[in-house]
C-alpha cells in the first residue's frame, strides 16, 4: 500500500482550470524560517507583489537555504561525480512514446533516428529523451514493464543511435507495476540489470517522487551510473541523490518566483511541464528566470497536444542560451528579481540577473499579451562595457524587444572583458533565427484506414447497411478517445475524472450489409491458413504466430497477420461498430478462452497509430488503475489500443474474427 500523497488529491470538488492549493507558489516568511514540512517540499516560493519587499525576499531565501542545508547536512557530492555531471545542463528533454511514427516507421519497422529529430528540429534540439513504452499498453496480458523494453528488437542498438547524436536516454520506472509477470528478482534489480543491458543514462520514476534506498543504491552502482529524475516535486532530503525533477503542474507567481529544489541546489535540474496545456509561455517564463529546463512532450500517451509556433520559438531563444552560458546558470551568482526599471516591471516586464566573473546574463520575462520595446535595465552601461541580446542576434544600444508572452536575455560584459568563446555562434545563430508569433494550436486528425472490401461473401451474424446512431461505452484515460485530448489547460486530472466510465454517442454510416463471422478464428483454422500459404510475420515476438489450444481462439496474432488470414479467407475485419451490431443479435458467439478482438480500425494522425478492440478478455491485471482494461465486457464497450512495433502488438489476450462483405439482394445470414 503506497502512503497518502497529497500530490494525488481529489481534483474534482473545484475548477480543474485553476491551480489546486498545493500547486500554488508557497510564500515564505519574513527571515526565511519556515515549517520544514512545507519548506523542504514546496513547489515555487513565491515572489512578493511589490517590487520594494524584494530585497528582503532575497535575502530570506538565502538564509531558509542555508538554514535547509545545514539542518540536511547537505554535500551535493553526487553532483561531483565526472559520470554523471551532464544531469545539469540536460535544459530539454523529450517524453517521447517508443512507436512515435516520426520514431518508428510502422510500414517498414523499423526506427529512424534521424527523421524524429529533424522533425522536432523546431523545438531547439533536445539533450535527452525518455523512451516510454509499455504504459498505457501493459496490463492487455502478463508481460510487465521489462518486458516491454526487453521484447524489443534492437533496442540498445537505438540507445547507441542517441548517443552517437549526443543525446541522454532515459528509461522509465513504473512502481505500480505490481500485478504482471513475476521474475523472482526485485525491481531494484531489474532496473539495473536493464539500464546495463540497454547503456541507458538515467531513469525516470513514474507516479513517484522519490526512489527509495535500495533503487538509488542499485542504478547509482550500473554501468553507467544512472541520474534519477522523480516526477514533480522532489522534497531537500532526497536532492542529495536525485539529480532531476520535473516542476509537473508548478503555478508561479505574478512576479516570478524560485524553484525551490533548484535553489536549493543550483546543480539540480528541473523540467517544467503542464502537459495538456496549448499555452507554454508561464513554464517557458518560470524556467527561463530559474535557469532551468523544459519537458518537451507533443503527444501524451497517444494523444497529439502539440507546442504552437510561438512557444517552440521561445524555447529555441532559451535554449541556445541556456547551453551556451551553463556556466554563468551554473556557478554563477543568481540574484532573482534584481534589475528591472520601475517602468518595465509596471509593464509586466521582469528580470533576473546572473553574474560569474566579467560575464552578467539578465533574463527577462514579458508576462503580457503584447510585444514590449523599451530598455529593462535599471544599471546604467559602464563606460567601456557591451551588452547583446542573445536571443536576438545583436548588440545592444538602447531599448530591445521582449516578445509577448516571450523571453529576451542580455549578456552584459565588462569593460576591457574578452568575448566568451561562444557567444559570436550564439549571436549568428539567434539572429538567423526569425521566431514566431503564432499561438495557433497545431491540430491534427486521426485519420482511419479504409480496408479493401472482401473478394469474397460468406456466411455469419448479418448487420445491415445505412446510419446508426451508437452508445459506445470505454473508460476515460490519458490515451483519449478517437480525436482530440480528454483535457485541455487543466491541471491534474485526478480519480474521479481519471479513469472513470465514459459514454459517446455516435453517428456511423454503415455502407453496406455484412456478414460477421459468428466466432473467432480458430488456433487450428490459422495454422492451416500457415501451412497453405507459408505466411510468415515480418517480425516476431515471444508469443508464437497462431498460439493457443486448437478449438480455441487463435492469439499472438498482430493486426497485420490478422488481416492476412481474413485476405486468405477472402473476407477482411469487421470494423468495431460492425462487430458491436453483431454482438448484440443472437448467434453471436465469444470462443473460451474470451480475447479481446482486433477489428479494422486502425488510425494514424501521423505520431500515434491506434485501434479499438472489442469484446474483452478473461485476463485483467489487477493492482493498479494505470494498466489497460481487462476482463469480459459489454459489445459497447471499447478499448483504445495504441500500436507498438515489432511484434510487441501481439498478445496472448488478443485475437480476432472475420467479416464479408454482402449485396442487399443476399439472402439473410446466420451462424
Amino acid at each position: 500500500m503506497r502512503p497518502f500523497d497529497p500530490d494525488e488529491a481529489n481534483t474534482n470538488e473545484f475548477d480543474p482550470l485553476v491551480p489546486r492549493p498545493i500547486d500554488r507558489p508557497t510564500t515564505l516568511p519574513p527571515g526565511g524560517r519556515t515549517d520544514p514540512e512545507t519548506g523542504d517540499v514546496a513547489k515555487i516560493f513565491a515572489a512578493p507583489a511589490d517590487p520594494a519587499d524584494w530585497p528582503a525576499w532575497r535575502a530570506d531565501l538565502a538564509a531558509w537555504r542555508d538554514e535547509a542545508r545545514e539542518r540536511l547536512a547537505y554535500s551535493g557530492a553526487a553532483y561531483d561525480r565526472p559520470e554523471t555531471r551532464w544531469a545539469a545542463s540536460a535544459y530539454a528533454v523529450a517524453q517521447v512514446w517508443l512507436w512515435d511514427e516520426r520514431l518508428f516507421d510502422h510500414a517498414e519497422q523499423r526506427f529512424t533516428v534521424d527523421a524524429f529529430l529533424e522533425s522536432i528540429a523546431g523545438q531547439g534540439g533536445l539533450d535527452g529523451l525518455v523512451l516510454w513504452h509499455a504504459y498505457p499498453v501493459i496490463g492487455i496480458d502478463d508481460r510487465n514493464q521489462f518486458d516491454f523494453y526487453r521484447d524489443v528488437p534492437g533496442l540498445a542498438g537505438l540507445v547507441r543511435e542517441f548517443h552517437d547524436r549526443g543525446l541522454r536516454v532515459f528509461v522509465d520506472y513504473n512502481p505500480w507495476d505490481t500485478g504482471t509477470r513475476r521474475t523472482g528478482r526485485t525491481d531494484a534489480e531489474e532496473l539495473a540489470a536493464l539500464v546495463t543491458e540497454l547503456g541507458a543514462d538515467g531513469v525516470f520514476l513514474d507516479t513517484l517522487k522519490e526512489g527509495d534506498a535500495n533503487l538509488t543504491r542499485a542504478l547509482a552502482a550500473a554501468t553507467p551510473p544512472q541520474v534519477l529524475e522523480g516526477e514533480s516535486r522532489v522534497p531537500n532530503q532526497r536532492v542529495e541523490d536525485h539529480l532531476l525533477s520535473w516542476a509537473q503542474w508548478f503555478a508561479d507567481s505574478e512576479a516570478p518566483g524560485v524553484q525551490r529544489a533548484h535553489w536549493y541546489e543550483r546543480r539540480h535540474m528541473m523540467h517544467s511541464i503542464r502537459r495538456w496545456n496549448r499555452d507554454h509561455s508561464g513554464e517557458l517564463q518560470s524556467a527561463w528566470m530559474n535557469g532551468t529546463g523544459i519537458l518537451v512532450w507533443d503527444a501524451v500517451f497517444g494523444v497529439w497536444v502539440g507546442w504552437n509556433r510561438r512557444d517552440e520559438a521561445t524555447l529555441r531563444r532559451m535554449l541556445r542560451v541556456q547551453r551556451a552560458a551553463h556556466e554563468i546558470l551554473a556557478a554563477g551568482e543568481w540574484s532573482p528579481l534584481e534589475g528591472a526599471t520601475p517602468e518595465a516591471v509596471q509593464a509586466g516586464i521582469y528580470v533576473s540577473r546572473w553574474t560569474r566573473g566579467d560575464a552578467t546574463l539578465w533574463t527577462v520575462v514579458n508576462r503580457g499579451a503584447l510585444d514590449w520595446v523599451g530598455d529593462p535595465l535599471a544599471a546604467a552601461l559602464p563606460a567601456g562595457g557591451r551588452r547583446h541580446d542573445v536571443t536576438a542576434g545583436s548588440a545592444v544600444t538602447g531599448a530591445v524587444k521582449v516578445p509577448a508572452r516571450g523571453v529576451t536575455g542580455i549578456l552584459e560584459l565588462a569593460p576591457g572583458a574578452e568575448d566568451p568563446a561562444w557567444l559570436a555562434g550564439l549571436l549568428e545563430a539567434a539572429a538567423a533565427d526569425p521566431g514566431a508569433a503564432d499561438a495557433t494550436f497545431p491540430g491534427r486528425v486521426a485519420v482511419r484506414a479504409v480496408p479493401a472490401p472482401s473478394a469474397r461473401q460468406g456466411r455469419g451474424v448479418r448487420v445491415e447497411a445505412g446510419p446508426r446512431r451508437l452508445e459506445v461505452t470505454f473508460r476515460r484515460r490519458e490515451t483519449g478517445f478517437y480525436q482530440g485530448a480528454p483535457y485541455v489547460e487543466e491541471w491534474k486530472p485526478l480519480p474521479p475524472r481519471l479513469h472513470d466510465d465514459r459514454s459517446e454517442t455516435l453517428d456511423v454510416d454503415l455502407a453496406g450489409p455484412v456478414a460477421v463471422a459468428a466466432a473467432e478464428v480458430t488456433a487450428a483454422e490459422y495454422r492451416a491458413f500457415l501451412d497453405a500459404t507459408g505466411y510468415r510475420p515480418a517480425v516476431g515476438h515471444r508469443f508464437l504466430c497462431g498460439a493457443g489450444e486448437p478449438d480455441g481462439p487463435v492469439t499472438g496474432v498482430s493486426l497485420a497477420d490478422a488481416r492476412a488470414y481474413a485476405a486468405w479467407a477472402g473476407a477482411r475485419l469487421p470494423d468495431e461498430f460492425e462487430w458491436q451490431l453483431a454482438a448484440e443479435r443472437p448467434g453471436f458467439e465469444r470462443r473460451t478462452p474470451a480475447v479481446w478482438n482486433w477489428t479494422e480500425s486502425e488510425h494514424s494522425d501521423g505520431v500515434t497509430r491506434f485501434a479499438m478492440l472489442k469484446g474483452g478478455s478473461e485476463h485483467r491485471s489487477e493492482g493498479s488503475d494505470w494498466y489497460t482494461d481487462g476482463g469480459l465486457r459489454d459489445p459497447s464497450f471499447s478499448l483504445k489500443l495504441l500500436l507498438p512495433g515489432l511484434g510487441l502488438e501481439r498478445s496472448g489476450s488478443i485475437g480476432f474474427r472475420i467479416a464479408w462483405d454482402l449485396t442487399a439482394e443476399d439472402e439473410e445470414t446466420t451462424a
